[in-house]
């Protein structure tokens, strides 16, 4: 089984695994596991994939929730999901509209499933609750020449026991110019943010942007996602770090395929 699996997690703490990209497990001190956008697609041509073997096996990590921001296959990643939906029965399924179709179009029963949309929250199990907000707006942001998106994006602040972790999924470019966009999210005080960026891809913020997300949303740690995965959608986390100056919130770069125990410092 998992190293995961047995991580011990004090009251006061959230126990966080990054897997490569944005796929996170969460762990409660009860040791209730939130799984993140589990994307572990088994064929992987080595001119796509950095990895050559899958960061888990599926079966290997127990799993209570699964949490998904888009139907974008590195999201809702059909293969995993229905590996988690055979290996853990109990499990059950969030996410957007369009990501509950295509799982209950692959067999994933619709009882097992919830469909959430931006502003409701989600109770996932007896101490946790998510509370899904935007990561692209509907209707795009057409002053900046961005059209709306193919599908609903979400991201959420996931309250595990008192500590309050945000998934920014896919966050539109200009996420940090959108107070429509920060204010549901600064809002809901969360500790440490997993934070969507690229230095030069134009569909998310480039670190300049993630870092003015970070700080006017009041982070108290900011950590970065969505690389370490496909060969020509990766970047230095260094580089990005180097963006804040030496100005906060504090930065935790996660390893790769690695967990860490986190507990939030003091506001």
């Amino acid at each position: 089984m998992h190293p995961f699996n047995d991580l011990k997690v004090e009251q006061g703490s959230v126990g966080i695994h990054w897997f490569g990209q944005s796929s996170f497990a969460l762990k409660s001190p009860a040791g209730t596991v939130i799984l993140v956008d589990p994307y572990f697609p088994r064929v992987r041509p080595p001119e796509k994939f950095i990895h050559p073997e899958p960061p888990v096996d599926e079966a290997d990590v127990k799993t209570d929730w699964v949490l998904l921001t888009h139907n974008h296959i590195d999201h809702t990643c059909i293969e995993s999901l229905l590996r988690i939906r055979d290996a853990w029965p109990e499990a059950r399924f969030v996410g957007p509209v369009e990501s509950v179709q295509a799982m209950v179009g692959a067999r994933i029963p619709e009882e097992r499933t919830i469909t959430v949309q931006a502003g409701e929250q989600v109770r996932l199990g007896s101490d946790a609750v998510a509370h899904a907000v935007y990561a692209k707006p509907p209707e795009g942001h057409p002053e900046k020449g961005i059209a709306p998106p193919d599908v609903t994006h979400l991201g959420y602040v996931v309250d595990v026991a008192g500590v309050r972790v945000y998934i920014s999924g896919d966050p539109i470019h200009t996420f940090a110019e959108r107070e429509d966009l920060i204010q549901p999210v600064a809002a809901l005080k969360p500790h440490i943010g997993m934070l969507t960026t690229h230095p030069t891809e134009g569909e998310f913020p480039f670190f300049d942007g993630s870092v003015a997300m970070a700080r006017k949303i009041g982070l108290l740690t900011a950590v970065p996602s969505h690389y370490q995965c496909f060969v020509k959608r990766t970047y230095d986390p260094a580089e990005w770090d180097a963006a804040f100056g030496d100005g906060g919130p504090e930065r935790l770069i996660i390893p790769y395929n690695s967990s860490v125990v986190y507990t939030p410092p003091a506001r």
